[in-house]
């Protein structure tokens, strides 16, 4: 399964809020999404589906921890890049989004507790990939640029197994695509 890595480690690919093109939700979604963030502890009230719609983390946007602003003022794409990786800012963010998964396994069915796994409670994993990368254990295999797609990827290969690791427009993408 591709993932598409916000700064923090989410997955936003499984976020059921992400609605950049192609993962637009319907109205019915959003709203089952608002009215389950309530449910969770995330709202104190059901929200709009305007406010509970993302498009993805920009610096402008209300985070807890101010992940994006930093990174955007370190000249970073995701909290695996920084030398001070994992901060104690990222050690609460990661604690407490844990605290909420015991919530989400009350409250949620289980395909949506397994979707906000995906997207929430991985995040420590995730970034964790992305520091193994950077540590290079991997062994770069193809660098592609096209200026007309806008479109930058390494496939790399480790312990047998091929990996992609892509900036598309900006959003860093990572996914394994298959066995050697």
């Amino acid at each position: 399964m591709e993932k598409i890595i916000a700064a923090c480690g989410n997955d936003c690919m499984a976020c059921p809020r992400y609605v950049a093109h192609p993962w637009e939700k319907t109205d019915e979604q959003l709203r089952h999404t608002a009215e389950l963030w309530m449910k969770i502890g995330y709202r104190d009230h059901i929200v709009t589906n305007e406010e509970i719609s993302c498009t993805g983390c920009k610096p402008e946007n209300w985070c807890r921890y101010q992940v994006v602003k930093c990174c955007q003022d370190r000249g970073i794409k995701t909290c695996a890049d920084c030398q001070e990786y994992p901060c104690d800012n990222m050690k609460e963010c990661f604690q407490v989004t844990k605290s909420f998964e015991p919530k989400c396994r009350e409250v949620c069915s289980e395909e949506e507790y397994l979707q906000l796994k995906r997207a929430f409670f991985e995040k420590e994993e995730n970034l964790g990939e992305f520091t193994i990368a950077k540590k290079g254990i991997f062994n770069k295999k193809t660098t592609h640029f096209s200026k007309f797609q806008e479109w930058h990827y390494q496939v790399f290969e480790l312990y047998g197994v091929w990996i992609y690791v892509g900036d598309v427009l900006g959003v860093l993408v990572f996914t394994i695509i298959g066995k050697i």
